[in-house]
């Protein structure tokens, strides 16, 4: 497997068919009003980056870094293709979205996510990376169905 990750071209139909659904995704799994994918204008938006992880020239993963503060960003809109689960590409995207978030200088990389069996490889990806639960932060709250992760990055 031949596997690439770079600078998302949002103007790519399979990336925007890969954000449009997550997007259905989320909100179809989440309780009405704690879904905070953002669509691809959301994505579009300044101090957002979106990287995609290509195999054999398709866009197999996205995520997208948001900046929050001069020392802490989130992790958004992270999605792997249907076709790619399982494969590493996964890990692969979030290391790359960690050490450029480490690059900008950022000190705290955090997310927001649901419960449930559908987040659960997601969960277990960040946990193996070191994230851990944490207090909301941004404009989120924690519910019975939201969580927040935390990853220093010092």
């Amino acid at each position: 497997m031949t596997m690439r990750i770079e600078v998302a071209d949002l103007e790519d139909p399979e990336v925007q068919a890969l954000i449009a659904y997550h997007q259905r995704a989320m909100l179809e799994g989440s309780p009405p009003g704690l879904s905070f994918a953002l669509d691809l204008s959301g994505l579009q938006a300044e101090g957002v980056c979106v990287w995609a992880a290509y195999v054999e020239g398709r866009v197999a993963a996205i995520g997208a870094l948001k900046r929050l503060d001069d020392k802490s960003c989130e992790i958004k809109s992270m999605r792997t293709h249907p076709e790619y689960l399982r494969q590493g590409i996964a890990a692969a995207l979030l290391e790359t979205i960690i050490t450029q978030a480490r690059l900008a200088g950022f000190k705290t990389i955090s997310l927001e996510t649901g419960t449930g069996p559908a987040f659960e490889p997601a969960l277990a990806l960040y946990r193996r990376r070191g994230f851990v639960n944490g207090a909301a932060f941004a404009d989120y709250t924690l519910t019975d169905f939201n969580q927040c992760l935390h990853l220093a990055l010092d």
